[in-house]
């Protein structure tokens, strides 16, 4: 049972992502029936840190309580900060003795300085994900997860994602209704459906740098409302089919079909977002065609549906 947690903070830590795990395990809800833990700030050497917003915070102990906690999780901290040789060596003894080992957002660079990402799956905010792979190639990097676990190791993508991963382990030590109560007590749902992708920025679809693609690329992101098929880009592009499909992968890393896919669900997100267009004519105007291919397509690379995508971006629509 999880009874003791220790959250190392290291210099130029993020308060928010702070903040969630001293929010979940770190505030005394015993008197109405919650579980309750042994919560300890931990620096490297016991000393003040400074956050990313400026401020210094002061911890309760240096690394001493990492020894023996259930729980052992390391917040964000600022971009290309490496950690102490003594946190790698307190997070190595921790996960050698089965504790529980959780990071949030970048917090994923120190596990994988540890060397505790190699040969398993997880997971950092979208925006580290590409970096973090190649930094610990032995990792198994998801890029869509909002969080993943891997036997004790728990990693969540950025922020908010930070509180979904600590409700699922609150769910996993102490049950779906301790877990929903404390959801409902936070002011937050208990579980988020779809992943990440549905929060990266979605760029306005153009055509990327391809040398000799590139006008038959540009006339094509004019007409993703239109059924196009590959016979007739190779023929505007002056070449056979088989040629170009060979030189499409070539200066694109994809085939057309995967291209011209993504371009479409793309601006479907704007279309979302920005109008009020019906689901039906977002599939029209993206070139779909209906909103069950829509749907199909949308989700497989969101991990959404387009209504659910939607509402949780109603405000860009309202305003």
């Amino acid at each position: 049972m999880l009874r003791s947690v220790a959250v190392i903070a290291l210099d130029e830590v993020a308060a928010f992502e702070l903040g969630v795990l001293a929010e979940v395990f770190g505030t005394d809800r015993t008197a109405d029936g919650f579980p309750g833990y042994r919560f300890h700030l931990c620096t490297a050497d016991g000393r003040p840190v400074r956050t990313r917003s400026g401020f210094l915070l002061t911890p309760h102990a240096d690394l001493a309580p990492v020894e023996e906690a259930d729980l052992v999780a390391v917040p964000a901290h600022g971009d290309g900060t490496t950690a102490p040789a003594a946190v790698l060596d307190a997070l190595r003894r921790a996960a050698d003795r089965g504790a529980w080992v959780f990071s949030v957002c970048s917090g994923a660079y120190v596990l994988g300085e540890a060397g505790l990402l190699d040969g398993r799956d997880c997971t950092t905010h979208w925006r580290y994900v590409d970096d973090l792979q190649r930094r610990f190639p032995a990792a198994r990097v998801r890029c869509d997860s909002l969080y993943v676990q891997d036997g004790p190791l728990l990693t969540s993508a950025g922020t908010a994602a930070g509180i979904d991963a600590a409700l699922h382990l609150v769910r996993q030590e102490h049950g779906s209704a301790t877990a929903t109560r404390l959801a409902r007590r936070m002011v937050v749902p208990p579980h988020r459906d779809g992943g990440q992708s549905q929060y990266v920025e979605a760029p306005i679809p153009k055509a990327p740098e391809a040398p000799t693609l590139e006008p038959v690329l540009e006339w094509l992101m004019g007409r993703l409302d239109r059924t196009v098929t590959v016979d007739e880009l190779a023929a505007r592009a002056g070449m056979a089919p088989r040629t170009f499909a060979r030189r499409f992968r070539a200066e694109t890393g994809t085939t057309p079909h995967d291209w011209l896919t993504n371009q479409r669900v793309l601006l479907a997100r704007r279309l979302l977002e920005e109008t009020r267009l019906s689901v039906e004519h977002v599939a029209d105007r993206a070139g779909f065609g209906d909103a069950a291919a829509l749907r199909h397509h949308f989700t497989r690379r969101v991990g959404t549906s387009p209504q659910a995508y939607r509402t949780t971006f109603r405000e860009r629509v309202e305003a």
